[in-house]
Order: C-alpha cells, then structure tokens, then sequence
C-alpha cells in the first residue's frame, strides 16, 4: 500500500468548471460552477491559475485585483519558506530529508497551478526520490498535470513512465491506480473497448480518488460497456454487477437506458439515450469531444440489434419501435447503411427494410485467399534472398 494517502492534486474539479463556464451550452450550470471555481481557488490560493483564467480576450473569471493580490502574497511566503527548509536540509540533513522537502514545494506549486514551474519541480523531485513508491506517485501526479491541462501527449508519455516503474516492483495499490488512470486516458482518446475492460477490472478495489470519484468510475464503466460488450456480457458484467447496481438506484436515468437497450426496448432507449448525452456526455470534459460519436455509435447498436432479429420489417414497424417518424427512420437508416454501418436495403416501394446479413462462409474464403496471397508473395521474396 502507499505509505500516505495521496492528495487529490491538481484539483480536478476545476478544469470541469472552467469548461462549463467557457461553454455557452452549458448556460444552465454556470452560476454554479462560477461559484465553485471560485471557491477552490481561493482555498487553494491558486494565484497563478486564477491570473490565467482572469486575462486574455475570453477571460472565464473577472479578475479582482485584490484577491490575487492576496494569493500572490500567500504563494511567495509559502515558497520563501520551502527555499529556507531546501537550503537548511542540504547543510544539515540526509537526501531523504531533502527529497522530501522538494516533493512538498513540487506539490505545492501543482495545488495553485503553477505548470511553467510545477513541471520542472515535479521532474527534480523525481530525479532526488530514491524510493520506487514515491517515485511512482510523483509521475502519477504529472499525469493529472496532464489531464488538468488536457494535454494527452503529456498523459500517454507519464502512464508509459509510471507503467515501467510499477513493472520494477510497484505495489497492488498503484496497480490498480494506474489501471483507473490508463481507463480514463483510453476514454479520452476514445477507445471505449479497453477503456470498459481496466474499468470492469478495478470496480470492487476502486482507490484513485485522487482522480475521480467511485460513482464516475462506475459511470464511466456502464458507458463505456454498453457500447461495446455483447449482450449476454453486459448482462453479467455491469447489469448484475454489484456496484453497479448500486448506482444504478441513486441515478435511475442510467439504469433504464442500460435496461432498456438489454430488454430490447428501443423506445426508451432512445429517450434516455437523449437524457444520458444531456446530463452526462456534454457536460463533461473529457466525453463532450465523443458525445456525437458516441451517441451515433449506440443508435447504430440499437438498429443492429433489431435487424438482426429479422430477415425485413417495415418502416413502419421500426418507427413505432423506436418512438419516431418514419421519415426519420427512413433517413438515418439510409444513411447508415450506405456508410456499410448497417446490413439492410430499403425497399421504398413496399416500404420495407430488409436485412442482408454477410455470409460467413465467405467472408471466412476472403480471409483465406488474403492470407494465402500474403505467405506466396513472402515465399517469393525468401526464395530470392536464398537463391
């Protein structure tokens, strides 16, 4: 285990307000995130961040000269006084004493914001921590630096380093840290499939709360799976699974749109799918880029999911199925299908949908006389070398 609880540094909470804030969408929720931001800024004296945000052409906070007046005052004492402990430490103490106090002003400057200078501090702390466990947590926390400043190339490089560290011998408490990270990075990159497998992984031994809390977690696992595993999984994995049902009865809009998907009833589904975009996926920063993707990808899952149980239906049928028009059905159908997203003609005479389910048996002889072609042309260019 850690031998301390690790901090929720950066504050997560606060790139999710900005967003809200700097998105006119997102009008119903700004008085509260305005409020919210605010707050945690003046809590965690983050003078540098608060300066940020306050200038420019798009400033999302007015700037109150006194409060960061104030802040910048509390920064400089607090800073002055990890100067003073650094130099008596070096004079007086071990390298255990003095990595320490570098770890803490590292920190420090990451809680108010500081990147220009929380990055380098970060990195020197690094480089005088001799301990593996310390070491991991110091990178863990330059990748929440990353996910602060929505920078994925930073996020991917620190998971790569925290990755070959725990493989040196990390303990199964930062393993499991990292699987939450990992997941959460795969979902901002939008792959949902690996994402759902580390987050089905790590639901009965969640700690990261240094990231995100345990009911996102266990958001993020229900929507990341239901996009993605067949139905007879989703059942066992996230329906039945214990934490999720859990949530499942304090946020009852997830619940009927995971059930309602599993017992085929697509009406629902497509009105609490609505309800899950507006709630979940636009007013979040890390799924609003994939909220269209996503939304799309699951109709082409509910449509699939029917056709398939059918060799045609009528449009009218499939309208009255999911609760729209015809003409709608008609549309987004067309267009599905012509993307090769959906096996099935449209009969617009008979108004008709019919499906057309790819043979397997030749889809198995395509693979084959690819593959066939593939080891020939290999042969070939062996026989040369040799030859």
């Amino acid at each position: 285990m850690s031998e301390e609880p690790i901090l929720p540094i950066p504050n997560l909470k606060i790139p999710e307000w900005n967003f809200h804030l700097a998105s006119p969408k997102l009008e119903h929720l700004h008085e509260t995130a305005r409020a919210e931001l605010l707050k945690a800024i003046e809590v965690d004296e983050m003078a540098p961040y608060y300066k940020l945000i306050s200038s420019g052409s798009s400033p999302v906070l007015p700037l109150d000269d006194e409060l960061l007046k104030k802040m910048e005052e509390a920064n400089e004492k607090k800073l002055k006084e990890f100067k003073e402990k650094l130099v008596e430490a070096e004079k007086t103490e071990g390298d255990t004493e003095v990595s320490d106090i570098l770890r803490a002003k590292a920190m420090y400057l990451t809680k108010i914001g500081d990147k220009e200078k929380a990055i380098p501090a970060l990195n020197t702390a690094l480089e005088k921590t001799p301990g593996l466990g310390s070491r991991i947590d110091l990178v863990l926390t330059l990748t929440r630096l990353g996910f602060f400043y929505s920078s994925p190339s930073d996020i991917n490089k620190h998971l790569t380093q925290a990755a070959e560290l725990i493989d040196k011998g990390g303990d199964w408490d930062r393993r499991n840290r990292l699987k939450v990270y990992q997941a959460l990075y795969r979902m901002s990159i939008r792959d949902f499939k690996k994402a759902g497998e580390l987050f089905c992984d790590i639901l009965s031994t969640f700690t990261a709360t240094e990231l995100i809390d345990y009911d996102t977690a266990v958001l993020y696992a229900v929507i990341s799976n239901i996009l993605t595993l067949r139905r007879v999984d989703l059942k066992k994995k996230i329906i039945d699974a214990p934490e999720v049902i859990q949530l499942f009865s304090a946020v009852p809009a997830l619940s009927t749109y995971t059930k309602s998907l599993y017992s085929c009833h697509y009406a629902t589904f497509f009105t609490s799918l609505s309800t899950i975009e507006t709630t979940f996926l636009a007013p979040s920063l890390l799924l609003s880029p994939h909220s269209r993707y996503y939304t799309r990808e699951m109709r082409i899952l509910a449509y699939n999911q029917l056709l398939q149980s059918y060799s045609s239906l009528t449009l009218e049928s499939l309208a009255s199925a999911f609760g729209v028009s015809e003409e709608f059905i008609d549309k987004e159908l067309a267009r599905f299908i012509s993307s090769t997203r959906l096996h099935a003609r449209i009969d617009r005479v008979n108004r008709v949908v019919e499906t057309t389910r790819p043979e397997l048996k030749s889809g198995q002889y395509d693979k084959v006389i690819k593959q066939g072609d593939l080891l020939l042309n290999n042969v070939q260019r062996l026989s040369k070398v040799l030859y």
